[in-house]
């Protein structure tokens, strides 16, 4: 199931992967691993700061090489809900390198990501509250997510 609703201005995005849940919740939890598959192609993190818990903060930069240079997004946030491991929910804001809201960035968003067996494989759905369909926030979900399930096969 993939689904843009761009009328409750949310995206919400399904896969199965090949690989026991508890290696699927290691990457979405782990900075190292998290820095290795989040982003579009092209993009790297060179910043993944996690302190995993309810309250606890996130900080992630990601960096593109343009043309005209290095750009970085940078990305706030802290951890709403956390039951290891079926279910990850995080606020999110585009900020600057010091964690100040930009102006043109988009307004506080929420991820809730849930875990499920099925059988040796996962489920995972991912719902992406305030972000639009056609966004490059969903393409960008979209490309990591193809980059997450690529790095599970090679486990």
């Amino acid at each position: 199931m993939n689904t843009s609703d761009s009328t409750t201005n949310m995206v919400v995005l399904e896969r199965t992967f090949d690989a026991p849940i508890g290696e699927v919740w290691q990457m979405w939890t782990d900075p190292a691993e998290f820095a290795g598959w989040y982003g579009p192609g092209g993009a790297s993190v060179p910043v993944c700061e996690m302190e995993v818990g309810v309250g606890g903060r996130r900080r992630v930069c990601m960096r593109f090489d343009t043309p005209s240079g290095a750009r970085e997004m940078w990305f706030t946030g802290e951890y709403v809900e956390v039951t290891e491991p079926v279910r990850l929910v995080y606020t999110e804001a585009m900020t600057d390198a010091d964690g100040a809201p930009l102006p043109d960035g988009h307004p506080p968003t929420e991820v809730c990501v849930e875990f499920a067996e099925a059988g040796d494989r996962t489920r995972m759905v991912l719902t992406h509250r305030g972000i639009p369909a056609g966004s490059p926030g969903e393409a960008g979900w979209r490309a990591a997510l193809d980059e997450l399930d690529r790095r599970l096969a090679r486990r």
